[in-house]
């Protein structure tokens, strides 16, 4: 008889991808650089780069009229998986988000900065509580609530000068379809081997092949965002444990990098947030009749 595959907690998935890892190396690029972000929310955020692998960020709330907020240092890790286009992401939250017992959630924040175009996207995703993470479902689909407790705000903008919007015409990133059919196969390291299907816009399954979640599956909540030509930011929500995927799929160079960010174990006391890459197959297409 075979074993039954448990889940298990994201820090623990962390050490298990960590070995020979298919992540990509973090770029220097974007040291001593400033980039002032405007997003269609009224919001704007202004970075700055005084290390390769350290982020100040400013933020000025939509319809604030007081000045910007202090700046706050982040180290961050940046990386680029197609010329001109960079991931940015860190520990923190752009907006202070409570849970239900006026406790700051545990948040962690992402951005793609689209430099060629000046474009850029934000992803700040927040973690449950602990009282949070033990709603049943049964529960929440009675108080008409999700079922996954992890919560991620997307954002779109331009990027332009300090305090000036983009002249850039461009299209904002966008939500996409183009995934929608595809079973992909992601190679993490030697070890680590994954299955997602793109169901529709809003749901994926996945399976793990080989690997420390060998034998796991499940469908998860997901956004899909078009940046560039085969190239798209994926955001997975998990809802048994608590987890947010954050990865840049490029499907021209076969590649991904991104993060997963969860707690570190079962007690709720510590954070895991990880990096990520793998090497991506295309298994088939699937086209639904129209």
């Amino acid at each position: 008889m075979m074993s039954q595959p448990v889940f298990i907690q994201v820090g623990a998935l962390a050490e298990g991808f960590a070995p020979a890892s298919h992540i990509l190396q973090p770029v220097n690029d974007l040291e001593g650089r400033t980039f002032a972000l405007h997003f269609d929310d009224g919001g704007a955020d202004t970075l700055h780069f005084a290390l390769a692998q350290s982020v100040e960020v400013e933020r000025t709330l939509r319809g604030a009229t007081m000045p910007a907020q202090p700046r706050e240092r982040h180290p961050c890790r940046v990386t680029s998986v197609r010329d001109g286009i960079y991931l940015v992401d860190y520990l923190g939250a752009d907006e202070r988000l409570c849970d239900d017992e006026g406790k700051l959630r545990p948040a962690a924040t992402s951005y793609v900065l689209d430099i060629r175009r000046h474009l850029c996207t934000a992803v700040t995703g927040t973690l449950p509580s602990e009282a949070e993470t033990h709603i049943d479902a049964f529960t929440r689909v009675q108080r008409g609530l999700e079922l996954t407790g992890v919560q991620a705000r997307l954002r779109h903008g331009r990027i332009g000068a300090r305090g000036t919007p983009s002249v850039s015409q461009a299209p904002l990133h966008a939500p996409t379809r183009e995934l929608i059919g595809m079973r992909n196969l992601y190679a993490y390291s030697a070890t680590e081997c994954y299955e997602h299907i793109y169901l529709n816009d809003n749901f994926y399954a996945w399976q793990c092949l080989s690997g420390v979640e060998a034998g796991l599956a499940d469908v998860d909540r997901c956004h899909m965002i078009g940046i560039d030509t085969q190239l798209y930011l994926f955001v997975w929500r998990e809802k048994i444990v608590p987890t947010l995927g954050v990865v840049m799929i490029d499907l021209e160079r076969m590649k991904t990098d991104g993060k997963i960010f969860g707690y570190q174990g079962s007690r709720f006391d510590a954070l895991s947030n990880f990096p990520v890459g793998a090497h991506a197959q295309v298994l088939n297409v699937t086209r639904y009749p129209s």
